[in-house]
């Protein structure tokens, strides 16, 4: 496999990812497209996936839940893909937001945000289940005064780990990269 190329929703995505995945995949190429909302992404899925010309590369379609049908979402960029000649593309859904994910590693938002109280908010109810966080954005900045989501991806990419991680889609895009990566069907 050449490359894997994101197709992703915001900036704060890319950020994010081209940060923390080389780290986790250090054999792997990467190449990040961050587009400005869902409305741009789903746009540009087709003429995106038709026109690359670059063999060998694989696709993986990232974006916000943000409380919409999840089910139905991804049925949808699904069939985009196949549509656009990549029925092989990984369609994946954060759920319900990027800062889920964040709530997914407590101990990483300790270490990233120099808060040692952080590491402790996955014993309440209210964050047990991260991809369950209706706003995770407006919950951390409840949490943390000086959050700012572009600054924050920053800083989450060198401390977020898989071991660590309870989020669900956070788990589910390094489950679909392991399948990618090693040649499987997503």
């Amino acid at each position: 496999m050449n490359k894997i190329v994101f197709l992703l929703e915001e900036p704060s995505m890319k950020t994010l990812l081209e940060r923390m995945l080389p780290r986790m995949f250090p054999e792997t190429q990467f190449q990040f497209i961050a587009h400005r909302g869902r409305e741009s992404l789903e746009k540009n899925i087709p003429p995106k996936l038709r026109g690359w010309k670059e063999p060998g590369a694989r696709f993986v379609i990232l974006i916000d839940n943000d409380d919409r049908d999840c089910i139905a979402l991804k049925e949808r960029l699904t069939r985009l893909c196949a549509q656009s000649g990549r029925a092989d593309s990984l369609v994946r859904i954060v759920c319900q937001e990027l800062e889920a994910w964040y709530l997914g590693d407590t101990y990483a938002l300790a270490e990233a945000f120099g808060n040692e109280r952080l590491a402790s908010i996955g014993r309440r109810a209210r964050f047990r289940n991260p991809d369950d966080v209706p706003k995770p954005s407006a919950a951390l900045r409840e949490l943390i005064p000086n959050f700012h989501k572009a600054a924050a991806a920053e800083l989450m990419a060198t401390h977020l780990s898989r071991e660590r991680n309870i989020s669900p889609s956070f788990q589910a895009l390094l489950t679909g990269l392991d399948r990618l990566i090693s040649g499987c069907a997503a």
